[in-house]
């Protein structure tokens, strides 16, 4: 009786027309929603942006930001909440935060190398009188440096970084003024305009460097690290559900000078803006990071 049913139940739905389709693996990629988090920083902005605006117009799904800031970012990834994140300072910068959620992430790819943190200072300033982190101890430095380095969130493992470094070099009568990356580029050009001496937190890839002549000091006991990599990173499973997204992913890798270059056209213009000229730019690199073919239309 059972067999009779479903035969009759079969026989209606096609006589009716209404048996739907059954649901592919690439249908179903596409009816998900990506979501990607980001820290409010500008190469993170970039290329976040950058690998939302393809995998929407590209690949045909969905993507949701998740703005926040860095600890609850890694959180997010690790429990699920979010699916991505392209913003991974390793080794050194994001330790603390990796070191938590290790063994329920998994890396991607690598988004660009050769990141640096360190601490700069306007060309203005000879040589001579700073060129080390060591030379911010010159009496006659820190009353021109008001004993301040201008620093950027309290979260941020810059500030972890930079607060390890007064201690290595003993530099007590110094302040880290923790702010934000508006606060810190505030105060850079506020002082580039008047001639004033500072020292302050950066890093590369930054706009910043398209706009100032500025110079990073050396940093003789690595107390901010070496050259660092920036890695996407996922929660587990994320490449079981979403393949497309995550080959898109793992693929994307961009030229630090291209990098920076965009990141300026950001500020001259908007993110948007900045994102639309990078894929008309650049059309063999976005071709190869959908090397798969899985790019519509």
């Amino acid at each position: 009786m059972l067999k009779t049913f479903a035969t009759l139940g079969l026989a209606a739905a096609i006589l009716g027309g209404t048996m739907a389709a059954p649901v592919t693996a690439s249908a179903a990629d596409e009816q998900k929603t990506v979501k990607i988090g980001w820290a409010a920083w500008s190469d993170a902005e970039f290329v976040t942006k950058l690998a939302a605006k393809l995998i929407k117009d590209k690949l045909g799904q969905k993507v949701e930001l998740v703005q926040t800031d860095v600890a609850p970012l890694y959180q997010g990834v690790s429990r699920g909440d979010i699916d991505a994140m392209m913003m991974a300072w390793l080794p050194a910068t994001h330790a603390d935060y990796y070191k938590r959620v290790k063994n329920r992430v998994e890396t991607l790819g690598t988004v660009y190398d050769g990141a640096k943190l360190g601490w700069v200072v306007p060309k203005y300033i000879p040589e001579s009188e700073i060129s080390s982190i060591e030379d911010l101890k010159k009496p006659e430095v820190q009353e021109k440096l008001a004993g301040t380095v201008a620093g950027i969130d309290p979260g941020a493992g810059l500030t972890r970084l930079s607060e390890k470094a007064l201690k290595d070099y003993d530099l007590s009568k110094y302040k880290l003024q923790v702010s934000s990356e508006a606060g810190m580029l505030t105060t850079v050009d506020r002082d580039i305009r008047t001639n004033k001496w500072f020292v302050a937190t950066a890093w590369s890839p930054h706009w910043m460097f398209g706009k100032y002549e500025l110079r990073y000091i050396a940093d003789p006991k690595s107390s901010l690290g070496e050259a660092e990599h920036v890695d996407v990173l996922a929660h587990k499973g994320f490449k079981a559900e979403n393949p497309k997204a995550a080959a898109f992913l793992s693929r994307m890798k961009l030229p630090l000078p291209d990098l920076e270059a965009a990141m300026f056209d950001a500020q001259k213009t908007s993110y948007d803006a900045a994102v639309d000229k990078y894929i008309a730019d650049h059309p063999d690199q976005i071709k190869a990071w959908l090397a798969d073919g899985a790019e519509k239309g």
